[in-house]
């Protein structure tokens, strides 16, 4: 699919991979719709890509419709969806005074990760499918698991499932959607310098850096973003889910 000129939409997108991604696409052309919580960061970075900022709870089925149909009112009909929208504090199934994590914590999470991406791939798509195909396809989307999902580390119970679920979820709705001409992705990144880890210390980040057998750093957000990009221009990739992260296997801590 052509980038130029399609309208996109990117959850997560005011910081992170969600922000670079949203750049990458907003640079070849695209008309991008950044949906987040943040507002303050999410409407500067719209507007430092001549995009659209929509504020809205990926887990709020009634949010997510009424900021799918802003996008739409402003850009026409979205032809490309890429799920940034995600979070995954770190707790122990038992903690060290022996409570268990309480079950609201690990469904606040799966809620977040994995409904959040189901929600906004389901809205998305039906909107999709009574719309004219370009060429061969009507559109792609791309969701974003993780390294965890395969190889999760202690304290990652809860962030593991939720990115585990999307790479389960990814074929069988590739299957579904392919009648449509709609493809479906995932993409598993390792270590990633995103803002969460500017809360780290030097030493802790250095650390993290070595890691990964080649290159041994951290990946840069734009690396996620040029990834999509491929992906959204080749119309063979279908129903995978791609380990983005320099070979690296999570150790168990």
């Amino acid at each position: 699919m052509d980038i130029s000129d399609v309208a996109a939409i990117v959850t997560g997108g005011a910081s992170g991979l969600g922000a670079a991604t949203a750049a990458r696409l907003a640079q070849r052309g695209a008309k991008v719709a950044l949906l987040d919580l943040n507002r303050n960061l999410g409407a500067a970075h719209a507007d430092s890509i001549g995009g659209l900022f929509l504020a809205a709870d990926v887990t709020d089925e009634r949010a997510v419709a009424a900021a799918l149909d802003r996008a739409v009112a402003a850009h026409g009909i979205a032809r490309i969806l890429v799920n940034c929208a995600g979070m995954g504090p770190p707790a122990k199934v038992v903690a060290s005074d022996g409570t268990p994590m309480p079950l609201d914590r690990f469904a606040h999470i799966i809620s977040v990760n994995l409904l959040g991406t189901f929600n906004l791939t389901a809205k998305f798509a039906a909107r999709l499918a009574g719309a004219d195909p370009i060429g061969e396809e009507r559109g792609v989307i791309v969701n974003t698991a993780s390294a965890a999902a395969f190889d999760g580390q202690v304290g990652q119970a809860a962030y593991a499932a939720s990115k585990g679920g999307i790479v389960a979820m990814t074929l069988p709705i590739a299957r579904e959607l392919a009648r449509h001409g709609i493809r479906v992705m995932a993409i598993a990144p390792g270590l990633f310098h995103t803002p969460i880890l500017d809360s780290l210390s030097e030493a802790a980040r250095a650390s993290l850096a070595s890691q990964p057998p080649f290159p041994a750093r951290l990946g840069r957000p734009d690396e996620f973003a040029q990834l999509v990009e491929s992906i959204v221009t080749n119309p063979m990739l279908n129903g995978e889910v791609i380990r983005l992260d320099a070979a690296i296997r999570m150790a168990p801590r």
